[in-house]
């Protein structure tokens, strides 16, 4: 049975029966709960959605784009993925009010003679014109930034006049032939992603095992805040039974030499002696277009770390804030609400790249198919930016 499409029925449900109407930064408005959560057993198959269709690619590309520590929609458009569009054209039609001495006001674009551009315009600019692209498609420190480089700066190079270099000032220096030095400062982040690896490798039991994309000194440098703001994994041991029929046995409870046996044969088959899970926290919940989205991609997170690290994806936990229907979502949802839902489908990951965390450059969204996906058609509705 597929519980996770009823799980996500009920929640919508729950929002029309419950919510109450809010103004919001879009000037949409919504009908919204505090306070959710959304719980699944992987075991049950992949969290994708059947009661639409859902971008499977799309949701692919944001997540490995993520992994890349990337935060320019450059990628993304590259790729096909268009979900970030709106808030880099935002960004670039911005402008700036200056008060002046005598009362007025001047207001500066700050794209210059390119703030005439459509939209459409703007993006097959950041597609054509990687100058433009370069500025006008980053988004600021946001999720990839802070999953790989938090707290990392550009590096800097400043040249010194004689005199030695204080070595605690800088990795590396270089000596030019006039007496000067140039010195280079890197200013590398935490990479939270290999330090998760890692641990998990090493201590898989910590309550340190989290990742966070809310670093509070560098918001005002984003364009969006995170709505999901980070996530925890939480490991356990398989038991005998667990792993033997991993291994795709039996068994034989009566007969301890056999269970050690077939415990000796999981070993050299390499089969996983942890389950592993994942819950995410997110602040603000767009319910019809953003949370399947979030289960989806939280869903594969999952997968592709269990696989880095040898484990089984055990269950899949969302904790939801201010969890809302934008207004001119309401009749989609209830169309929802009435579709019966199909099987979940299965996850395959294909190829034999190197690792997915290290070498996310190598991995692309046709890497990673969708095995028996029904669905009911997909349900339009506006993205509010």
């Amino acid at each position: 049975m597929n519980n996770l499409d009823k799980s996500y029925q009920s929640l919508l449900q729950d929002i029309l029966d419950n919510g109450v109407t809010r103004k919001d930064r879009t000037g949409t408005g919504t009908v919204s709960v505090f306070g959710r959560q959304i719980r699944h057993k992987m075991s049950e198959g992949f969290p994708l959605l059947t009661t639409k269709k859902m971008a499977w690619k799309t949701m692919v590309t944001e997540l490995l784009w993520f992994l890349r520590g990337d935060t320019n929609i450059k990628y993304l458009v590259d790729n096909g993925c268009h979900i970030w569009d709106g808030d880099a054209y935002k960004n670039y039609k911005q402008t700036k009010i200056v008060k002046n001495d005598d009362g007025t006001e001047t207001h500066i674009s700050p794209a210059g003679h390119y703030n005439n551009l459509s939209k459409e315009e703007f993006i097959n600019k950041i597609k054509t014109d990687d100058e433009f692209a370069k500025k006008w498609g980053e988004l600021g420190p946001i999720y990839g930034k802070q999953w790989k480089n938090w707290n990392g700066k550009p590096e800097q190079i400043t040249d010194y006049k004689g005199g030695e270099i204080n070595p605690y000032f800088c990795d590396c220096q270089e000596r030019i032939e006039d007496g000067n030095s140039k010195v280079r400062k890197k200013n590398k982040g935490i990479d939270q992603i290999a330090n998760l690896i890692e641990q998990l490798k090493s201590n898989p039991d910590s309550r340190r095992l989290m990742v966070s994309a809310l670093n509070v000194g560098e918001l005002n440098e984003m364009v969006l805040p995170p709505c999901h703001y980070g996530f925890q994994v939480y490991t356990r041991e398989l038991s005998a039974k667990e792993r033997i029929e991993l291994a795709g046995g039996k068994i034989q409870e009566k007969y301890p030499a056999l269970i050690e046996q077939a415990l000796q044969t999981c070993d050299e088959m390499k089969i996983p002696t942890r389950a592993i899970s994942l819950m995410w926290n997110q602040r603000s919940v767009d319910t019809f277009l953003g949370l399947p989205f979030n289960i989806a991609s939280y869903g594969l997170l999952l997968e592709i770390l269990a696989k880095e690290v040898n484990m089984v994806p055990d269950e899949l936990i969302g904790n939801l804030g201010d969890t809302h229907l934008y207004l001119n979502h309401i009749d989609a949802a209830k169309e929802q609400i009435t579709r019966e839902p199909y099987e979940l489908p299965k996850l395959v990951i294909n190829g034999e790249k190197p690792s997915i965390i290290e070498k996310t450059k190598y991995w692309r969204a046709v890497d990673f198919e969708i095995a028996n996906y029904n669905s009911h058609p997909s349900i339009k509705a506006p993205l509010s930016n």
